[in-house]
């Protein structure tokens, strides 16, 4: 009896542990793909109708995703920081006297919608029950303001056309849909469908007359396929056609419709947008021509941008050219877009560039300060005016919250969107992981079973991600993992079982099998130091490692200042706002910063020394003091390379750039953690 009870003991001891290591053992079909199966129509999520081309990816509700980690970090940065609280600082958000909330109104114009975007997408994130109800005011004005003829909101014309201004009602759109996901709001498909049939009504010669609108027409026709996907109402695809016929021309082959940043990096998208439509793989092509085109000349620098300050300007293609601060995040809304859209890496590798290595020095590291201008080469952030070194007349390098009115209000969407993107739904009822970080994913999987889906990583700060799939039964679904482009050799374990698979860079691993619960997956990704030579920046060279570039450590001096007196000459705030409480700062630098690398050309690796360091311990690793890595290396300082008569930064000097200083020891960190920062070095030659 003793011997019978022993063996049921440890029967069920091994049945217990099996199920905490999972119970699927078999690891089923994994295989090496470059893009995503199109084929069939997810059950769960409304992907493209027919005749739309199907997306690669489908985007989930709102809430699907939470952020842990550090995203969760900055998203609790951003909430309780300016995007969070702009709402007690900003004249234009001001209740009273406001287009957005009465008739007649004066202010308001695109600031309420390019905050409301980023503000209520946190609202729902956060299920935070006052940011629901500040939010909800805006959003029924907004429902309550459409009139009979379908068109809603204040009624701006253009100074130029006279015509009425469709491109804040754009914005409005985006929210809208995004609120529609988290609550199902019938009256939202309704107030669209009444303003769309308004817009099929104008005649072309009154539609998107002037420069904005008709730069961004892309996110009226995004705002169109959303729609059409959930009613399936033809005239739909009829407004599409005559959406992008009244937008700019963002199809040429050797220039762009005009040269102003965020244009730029929101607009480029709009033919891969019509591309569901028209299935002309011309419409695929001029996006990515229009990407390759603007980086060609002024991309020539990392940080996953393109030196534009506001407009790119021939002359003008120095490291120390920056993008604003609306830039950055209007490029990684435009990335998770065309992710979807065309199912290759490239765009999630940018979006991750952009958040890595710029977005988050475009502000103070407890995010209740901006700067309008970002530059990879940049170590003057003081209250003076630099231009024509910058094309912008005022003091836009403080990092100050009440100015740049348009950043002030637009950054707030890039982390909610981001994170929404981070995993995906397929048309084959399965998941995507297309970016990395820690998040947990509630979604409908095979054949509608929930699965909770938990992704565990610090990356881009390591090298291992591991998934943790939750269900109440076995469900059989494909799950995507991206392979970044910068990725040679990625590995993967399923419970702690090496996988034998070949993956290439830029594709993605797709396992096909029946999950458990409890199943896990730890994916790997090895980085290498590596580096980047810009040719048309006089050959100057960035330091890599993964999707992290390096930039150099810089001892940085905050000043606190008066963020009234020292705004741009339009800012506006409302009464009563408090400067002490959201100071201006400049920041000077207090240690040398004019080096170039000494690189041994063979192997590039004995010139670097990789040191890990604790991990942050309030999971902010975007500030000097928190970096978890750091580079060992070594250099000689320029002297003839100094700050010009603009008060910036010296162009790069000429290749070779010779000096007789001596060798020194630097440190590199990554250049998101840097707000003064070199990050293209000059390429050093004998003398």
């Amino acid at each position: 009896m003793k011997l019978i009870k022993l063996f049921s003991i440890l029967f069920v001891v091994v049945f217990l542990i099996g199920l905490s290591d999972g119970c699927c053992q078999n690891s089923g079909k994994i295989t090496n793909i470059m893009r995503p199966d199109q084929n069939g129509q997810n059950s769960w999520y409304a992907g493209n109708r027919v005749p739309l081309q199907p997306s690669n990816f489908i985007k989930l509700p709102l809430g699907s995703v939470q952020p842990k980690g550090w995203i969760l970090k900055m998203l609790e940065l951003q909430k309780d920081g300016l995007s969070g609280h702009l709402g007690e600082i900003s004249a234009w958000l001001d209740k009273k006297n406001n287009a957005w909330l009465t008739v007649g109104g004066e202010h308001g114009w695109e600031e309420v919608p390019y905050w409301l975007r980023g503000y209520s997408d946190m609202a729902f994130i956060f299920d935070d029950p006052q940011m629901k109800k500040e939010a909800m005011v805006w959003i029924e004005a907004i429902l309550k303001s459409q009139k009979e003829s379908g068109w809603f909101g204040p009624e701006v014309r253009s100074r130029d056309t006279k015509q009425l201004d469709y491109w804040p009602n754009m914005l409005v759109l985006f929210t809208l849909q995004n609120y529609y996901e988290y609550t199902g709001d019938q009256r939202i498909l309704n107030f669209m469908e009444k303003y769309f049939q308004f817009e099929l009504k104008v005649p072309k010669n009154e539609l998107l007359t002037s420069y904005w609108e008709k730069s961004r027409g892309g996110d009226n026709l995004y705002s169109i396929y959303w729609l059409y996907n959930i009613t399936g109402k033809s005239w739909l695809l009829e407004l599409a056609d005559k959406i992008h016929s009244c937008t700019a021309n963002w199809m040429q082959q050797s220039t762009l419709p005009n040269w102003h940043n965020v244009n730029i990096a929101q607009c480029f998208r709009e033919p891969a947008t019509y591309y569901m439509q028209s299935h002309d793989s011309s419409h695929l092509y001029a996006t990515y021509n229009d990407y390759y085109l603007i980086r060609r000349t002024f991309g020539q620098v990392p940080g996953g941008m393109f030196g534009a300050d506001e407009n790119a300007r021939m002359g003008y293609i120095d490291p120390r050219q920056g993008t604003e601060t609306c830039g950055f995040a209007e490029q990684m809304t435009s990335d998770g877009i065309l992710t979807r859209i065309t199912g290759d890496p490239l765009w999630a590798d940018n979006c991750e560039d952009v958040l890595f290595n710029s977005f988050p020095t475009a502000f103070t590291p407890d995010m209740k300060a901006l700067r309008y201008i970002t530059s990879p080469n940049g170590v003057i952030a003081d209250g003076e005016n630099h231009a024509p070194g910058i094309d912008n007349q005022g003091p836009f390098l403080t990092m100050n919250p009440f100015s740049s009115r348009c950043c002030q209000h637009n950054h707030g969407h890039a982390l909610p969107y981001y994170l929404q993107n981070l995993v995906l739904a397929s048309n084959d009822n399965g998941l995507a992981a297309s970016m990395y970080n820690s998040c947990v994913t509630l979604a409908k999987v095979g054949d509608g079973s929930k699965v909770r889906l938990t992704e565990e990583t610090n990356y881009p700060f390591e090298e291992s991600i591991k998934f943790t799939f939750n269900m109440d039964k076995k469900v059989t679904f494909p799950f995507y993992l991206r392979i970044p482009g910068w990725a040679k050799k990625a590995s993967l374990t399923i419970n702690n079982q090496p996988v034998k698979v070949v993956t290439v860079a830029g594709s993605y691993i797709r396992i096909d099998r029946e999950w458990c619960n409890a199943d896990q997956i730890k994916l790997t990704l090895p980085m290498e130091i590596s580096i980047r030579t810009w040719q048309a920046n006089q050959n100057s060279v960035s330091v890599d490692y993964g999707p992290l570039t390096f930039s150099l450590k810089i001892k940085e001096e905050y000043k606190k200042l008066n963020s009234i007196k020292t705004a741009i000459a339009d800012s506006k705030w409302q009464e009563g706002a408090d400067p002490e409480k959201w100071p201006a700062f400049e920041i000077a630098y207090k240690t040398p910063w004019n080096y170039g690398l000494v690189i041994n050309k063979q192997p590039v690796l004995q010139s670097f020394t990789l040191v890990r360091k604790a991990w942050p311990k309030d999971n902010y690793p975007f500030s000097a003091e928190n970096v978890p890595i750091e580079l060992k290396a070594k250099g000689r300082r320029i002297p003839s390379w100094k700050i010009d008569k603009f008060g910036l930064v010296g162009v790069l000097p000429l290749y070779p750039a010779t000096t007789d200083q001596p060798i020194e020891s630097i440190v590199l960190i990554p250049m998101g953690a840097a707000r003064l920062r070199i990050s293209a070095f000059p390429m050093l030659g004998q003398r």
